[in-house]
């Protein structure tokens, strides 16, 4: 007998952050919008507590902030916190990789190679908010082969505290195509078994990213 799993369906809370997510990597949500909540309750079809809790989460990512007289605002983009996020990235992710690329299995190759190729395609539609998962899930299955949750779970977070930043390099055709090639550069060292030269593939990737995102926040 074949056993059959259920996956919990998310609650609204989890639901409605999904969708704030969506909208503040699309650009819907644009830095210095005002979030009116009963208005984006009624949008959603849910009451004004799920609404108000993903905020906060929100708010703890740095993603909005909060004030009595305004409410719930979008946060501006900031040079200085994108360059100190990926500069712990940087310490974090070489070390995922270090510790993973001896464990990755044929299986585990596969399904990078696949992801990378879920990037591409996403990339290819011009679908930022689909770009933004598949290139997320292509490097975590990297990170989490190393088997070290608690670096797995420090790194989401850095993650989502740049969702926003990422689609605004994705935003460009020739950004998106850099990332497609970069991920084959990082395979290729994957295949071979190479840590360093994957620690140094993913340098290289990060760098372009963030002078790019960088560049554009100050014209």
């Amino acid at each position: 007998m074949t056993d059959i799993l259920f996956t919990k369906p998310p609650t609204a809370q989890e639901a409605v952050l999904t969708e704030l997510r969506r909208l503040l990597v699309t650009g819907d949500l644009a830095p210095g919008t005002p979030i009116r909540q009963e208005a984006l309750a009624e949008r959603l079809g849910v009451s004004r507590v799920p609404v108000r809790e993903a905020l906060k989460v929100l708010e703890g990512e740095g993603h909005v902030s909060y004030s009595a007289h305004r409410g719930y605002v979008v946060a501006e983009l900031s040079i200085d916190d994108l360059v100190e996020v990926y500069r712990l990235r940087e310490l974090l992710e070489a070390e995922a990789i270090r510790v993973a690329v001896p464990r990755l299995t044929l299986l585990n190759l596969e399904e990078i190679e696949q992801a990378a190729r879920d990037v591409e395609s996403a990339g290819a539609d011009g679908d930022l908010a689909e770009v933004t998962a598949a290139n997320r899930n292509f490097h975590f299955l990297l990170f989490d082969a190393a088997g070290l949750p608690r670096l797995s779970r420090t790194l989401r977070q850095l993650w989502d505290a740049t969702d926003v930043y990422r689609s605004v390099y994705f935003a460009a055709a020739d950004n998106r195509q850099r990332v497609v090639d970069e991920h084959e550069h990082l395979c290729a060292a994957l295949r071979a078994g190479d840590a360093e030269a994957a620690i140094e593939a993913q340098a290289t990737h990060r760098a372009h990213s963030v002078h790019t995102v960088s560049a554009a926040l100050t014209r």
